[in-house]
């Protein structure tokens, strides 16, 4: 077991013990982050980022890590998020493997990994730990909190039970809870991981990994964020050539496709510990922000109190967070009284748009910002 934790990784210290939603608590937890730019002296420029379930708190390229981030196109002076205006926090989520807390971290007891002993994970748990390095850093109100995939589940945890924490939010391709297609397909994930014999209870080692069921595991969900449509257009029914293909075993790899996942899968094993990848998997899952509320997802939307604006963007050929989920982010905030946009994308490129199609989500990005009131731009100083 290890833990993925990229340089220039910043830390705070989460308070001791900190309760989780569901039971247990963590004791010497922390939170990892990175930041960008400059806070103003009012504090009225800070934007929050919250992540998908597989990135690290390296968005993009900055002093302390000069390596291109995940989402390098959008985080940056003069890019949609613009570090001369804005300062940028991006949170690695509770339960990860790339820095904040999770299974894989030692767990202070016996200094073993804690593996199966963590608490059992919730979305919520992720939107606690946020508000903490919020405060911590001095922020008493954000301006912004931006969450994208699963990090739009724990925006919105965290403007629910942290009332007034943001001004404004923008909410990609997110969920107010958990509809039975992602449910099934994150089962089966889960199942797979399982059900390798080197998974073993989650007592495994970086020698007796669950390589073929993080394999499979990976390949399941690379299928369901991106859509059919690019599938077709991206490979079609091109087959591999004779010197690449699996002949040499029962039903091989004929497919380019085929190659594609494999080849993307073998690039995830070993960069991820299989059990941070089952909590918080399952954090999903039993994520709906209307439990509170007889089940009504919309009234749970409708209590937010304290968002002024929001921009909401989903993708027509989202399979995994549809965008009818989007669809009711935005009426609920709308419900709540907050003004609120809502952009179905065309982007052919389905869930995972939001981390390729640079034209249409940075220009939809940059254009809310440019709408919200914040400090000047300061053109010499650099993210």
């Amino acid at each position: 077991m290890a833990e993925f934790i990229p340089p220039g990784t910043r830390w705070v210290d989460l308070p001791s013990p900190f309760p989780m939603k569901r039971g247990g608590a963590l004791h010497g937890a922390r939170l990892a982050f990175e930041t960008w730019g400059q806070l103003n002296d009012d504090q009225s420029n800070a934007i929050l980022i919250l992540t998908g379930m597989s990135p690290d708190a390296h968005a993009a390229a900055n002093t302390d890590n000069p390596a291109p981030g995940w989402w390098e196109w959008m985080v940056g002076p003069g890019k949609p998020i613009d570090t001369r205006r804005w300062f940028v926090i991006c949170a690695n989520a509770l339960g990860s493997c790339k820095g904040s807390t999770g299974p894989a971290s030692p767990n202070p007891a016996n200094g073993a990994p804690y593996r199966l002993e963590f608490p059992e994970l919730s979305v919520e748990d992720g939107a606690d730990a946020a508000t903490v390095l919020v405060r911590e850093l001095g922020i008493t109100r954000l301006a912004c909190v931006v969450g994208n995939s699963m990090g739009g589940m724990t925006a919105l945890a965290l403007l629910a039970r942290h009332p007034g924490i943001a001004r404004y939010h923008i909410n990609i391709c997110g969920a107010a809870r958990a509809l039975p297609f992602s449910i099934a397909i994150r089962s089966l994930q889960r199942e797979a991981i399982r059900l390798d014999a080197h998974w073993n209870n989650g007592d495994y080692s970086d020698t007796q990994y669950p390589e073929n069921g993080m394999r499979m595991a990976r390949k399941l969900g690379v299928v369901t964020y991106r859509s059919a449509l690019e599938w077709d257009g991206r490979f079609g029914r091109v087959r591999l050539d004779a010197d690449r293909r699996g002949d040499d075993e029962p039903f091989g790899l004929e497919f380019e496709v085929e190659s594609y996942l494999e080849a993307h899968a073998r690039r995830f094993v070993h960069r991820y510990d299989p059990n941070c990848y089952l909590y918080l998997s399952r954090s999903m899952d039993w994520f709906d922000l209307g439990e509170c509320h007889d089940g009504d997802t919309v009234r749970g939307l409708a209590a937010i109190e304290g968002v002024e604006r929001a921009l909401v963007l989903g993708v027509k050929t989202d399979i995994l967070f549809p965008i009818q989920q989007q669809e009711e982010i935005a009426n609920g905030l709308r419900r709540a009284g907050c003004d609120t946009r809502f952009l179905p994308m065309p982007s052919p490129q389905g869930h995972d748009a939001f981390l390729v199609d640079a034209e249409r989500f940075g220009l939809a990005v940059a254009g809310f910002l440019r709408m919200l009131p914040a400090a000047e731009f300061v053109a010499d100083k650099v993210a």
